[in-house]
């Protein structure tokens, strides 16, 4: 089952970078007159700028902290919509040229940036694949909009569940495509291993990568592209994965549950623990909450114990709605303690236990020893659940 990224942050900047100085210079067919809007990093934000098009050209000036995934539009931006129709360019220091076709600016050729010829090649390989599964994201698209405006109008819960269903079976028709991406993408990483487009794409990579497969990726590339932010940032990955990778001593963490009483995962030393990180909106969790019921009743008596920890900080009515629907109150619950707030902002967030295991999919679980030792990692960088079944039976079975 096809995992589900949680949030994904859109700015991969270093405060510190030295900037330097780039310069765009566009050409427009069919408009003569007007804007151009281009959006960038700068600072600990990013900057948009407007130029004018004047006889279908415009020119853009600033400073990059180095090589990075910028937006150019003809259209005035507008954050809060999801089909602003814009390029994204993978914009460097120095001089570059770009042509835009009014009408299809997304398909904008950028010239004078390795990295984006680098991201063209990727692409071009991802383009077979991309014909099969745009279909079928839009169509889930269009029915999780359905979902979403079915449960602000309080639709009953069956309808909902059959909104759910529908959802699940065009998310199991773009599995086969998702792992043909997976393959597409890995084959770039191994073969571009210098490239900032790599350092890119790995960046959104880890999540779904095993720890020593992370890490042997980030060692290939050049010492130039490991100082960059995006290489600061996957650096940064690799480190929380590692902290939810077995080997590592797992975080304690102290939290109040799901009926108010204080919760600490010192107070489970000595049992095997498996930590469930889910949410009530995410499906395949629910989905396998049955066979983890299965699971718990087998091992309750043997020294385990399930602490569900949800990503959903925002809804505790819904949180506490999907625990009673899925009858999964027979173990332990909390929150993650995510702060959207300080995350928008880039500030830390330490009360977030999901950073400290590295967690960015759901469903992940990891499993911990009685000596407070992670054992075992299923889901998002680590194996499969018929793996965690397997783990289990061998440590329960010599008791």
């Amino acid at each position: 089952m096809k995992h589900i990224p949680m949030l994904i942050a859109s700015s991969l900047l270093i405060a510190n970078a030295q900037a330097q100085s780039f310069t765009l210079s566009g050409t427009v067919e069919g408009q003569s007159t007007g804007y151009a809007w281009l959006s960038y990093p700068a600072g600990k934000g990013y900057k948009t700028d407007s130029a004018q098009v004047h006889n279908g050209r415009f020119t853009f000036k600033g400073e990059l902290p180095g090589p990075s995934m910028s937006s150019l539009a003809l259209e005035r931006p507008d954050p809060m919509s999801y089909e602003n129709k814009a390029a994204s360019l993978f914009l460097e220091p120095g001089n570059m040229t770009v042509s835009v076709k009014k009408g299809a600016v997304k398909d904008a050729i950028l010239k004078g940036s390795q990295a984006q010829a680098d991201m063209d090649i990727l692409e071009a390989a991802r383009k077979p694949v991309m014909k099969n599964l745009m279909p079928l994201s839009d169509e889930y698209n269009r029915l999780n909009k359905e979902y979403i405006e079915a449960r602000r109008a309080k639709k009953d819960s069956v309808t909902l569940a059959g909104m759910i269903g529908k959802l699940d079976a065009v998310k199991e028709k773009m599995e086969p495509y998702y792992e043909q991406m997976d393959a597409v993408d890995k084959a770039f990483i191994e073969k571009h291993p210098a490239s900032f487009a790599t350092a890119y794409l790995l960046r959104f990579r880890i999540s779904n990568m095993k720890l020593a497969e992370a890490e042997a990726a980030y060692k290939r590339m050049p010492p130039a592209v490991q100082q960059s932010a995006f290489g600061v940032e996957i650096k940064k990955e690799i480190d929380g994965l590692r902290g939810g990778s077995p080997g590592s001593v797992a975080h304690v963490f102290s939290k109040t549950d799901i009926n108010g009483q204080p919760l600490s995962l010192a107070d489970f030393k000595g049992k095997y623990v498996l930590i469930d990180f889910w949410a009530s909106w995410c499906g395949p969790c629910r989905k396998g909450n049955p066979h983890l019921k299965e699971v718990y009743a087998k091992y309750k008596d043997k020294g385990f114990e399930i602490i569900g920890i949800s990503d959903d900080d925002g809804n505790h009515e819904a949180w506490k709605k999907a625990v009673a629907q899925d009858g999964i109150e027979i173990w332990k619950h909390v929150l993650r303690g995510l702060d959207m707030k300080k995350r928008q902002n880039n500030e830390p967030n330490p009360e977030d236990i999901s950073d400290y295991y590295g967690i960015h999919s759901l469903p992940t679980k990891i499993l911990i020893g009685p000596d407070g030792v992670i054992v075992g990692r299923y889901g998002g960088g680590g194996e499969n659940d018929e793996a965690m079944d397997k783990k289990l039976a061998e440590v329960f079975g010599k008791m």
